[in-house]
């Protein structure tokens, strides 16, 4: 599938230096016209926009995905994670969770991808620097996540086809936790958050399904859930090399025991790694029906285009 192949190619450029990076370059640009809207063949449109953020000091790159219509859509807010290193950074795009995306907007929903600062189009300076492994400071780097997120957010319910008192937060990895860190703002308008492998501090190399700093970040966790008033989805893969079973069960158990209204799912491994389970064309297929579910018990709406025409 197109999105892991993508996840290949950026391990590649990792280790084969300028060469593989080129090939990754090309790929982003062949993948910019898959996303592409073909006139009215498609049953989606695409935009791409820039939102000012902190009173015009810097800017974010934007990719909508949506229906075509005119709504209202739900919608909802889909956050990427944070790569191993600066090039990862740099190579972040809204490519990669395409057919994530494309199965929300096939539900009703206009799906917003905000690149946060330090990420692919949006540039700048890395934010989220959380520190040392001894000593991390995981509070400060999701202020500033949040911070983008909530811009992205805001922006979104006030888009002509979008219903603003039915948003909904989501993430992978470190934008599950970033997607959490905003839901405690308690925007208006929101009404769930869907967090795929939420985590911080995964390295698989070195210390694979082990985090580092696990209870710093499951104490985060628990002082979120003193805010969060919405429902919430913990969605993770038995074999995710980067935050394993033991660790998301603690973040799980401190976010519920906080107060928060909160589902845990472990599904069985998927593929070599499950961290990538969400961005997946063939994992789509297996967390869809969980978010279904879970909607449908909060009484959101969630329901095919197809079943609805």
């Amino acid at each position: 599938m197109m999105n892991h192949l993508w996840h290949r190619l950026r391990t590649a450029a990792r280790r084969t230096g300028w060469a593989g990076l080129v090939l990754v370059l090309l790929y982003a640009a062949l993948g910019s016209l898959v996303l592409a809207p073909t006139h009215d063949a498609s049953p989606y449109v695409r935009e791409d926009v820039r939102i000012p953020v902190a009173d015009g000091h810097y800017s974010l790159a934007l990719t909508i995905l949506r229906p075509r219509g005119d709504g209202p859509f739900g919608a909802i807010v889909l956050n990427h994670g944070v790569g191993e290193g600066a090039r990862d950074r740099f190579l972040e795009s809204p490519t990669l969770f395409i057919q994530a995306a494309s199965a929300f907007v096939s539900r009703g929903y206009a799906v917003v991808m905000p690149l946060r600062r330090g990420f692919g189009e949006t540039g700048g300076e890395f934010a989220e620097d959380a520190g040392e492994c001894g000593s991390p400071h995981y509070g400060r780097g999701e202020r500033a996540a949040a911070r983008d997120v909530l811009a992205a957010y805001e922006f979104t319910r006030k888009l002509p086809y979008v219903d603003p008192e039915r948003m909904i937060l989501a993430g992978q990895s470190a934008g599950g936790v970033a997607s959490l860190y905003a839901a405690a703002q308690q925007p208006k308008g929101l009404v769930a958050v869907l967090a795929f492998a939420a985590g911080r501090g995964g390295n698989p190399a070195l210390h694979p399904g082990i985090p580092c700093a696990a209870e710093a970040l499951a104490a985060l966790f628990q002082d979120l859930g003193t805010s969060v008033r919405v429902p919430v989805l913990m969605y993770y893969a038995e074999n995710d090399l980067y935050f394993g079973p033991a660790a998301s069960r603690s973040w799980f158990q401190r976010l519920q025991g906080a107060g928060v209204e909160a589902e845990y799912v472990l599904q069985p491994p998927f593929g070599s790694n499950g961290h990538f389970v969400f961005a997946d064309g063939k994992g789509v297929e297996l967390w869809l029906p969980t978010v279904e579910r879970f909607l449908e018990r909060h009484r959101i709406p969630f329901q095919s285009t197809k079943q609805r025409t």
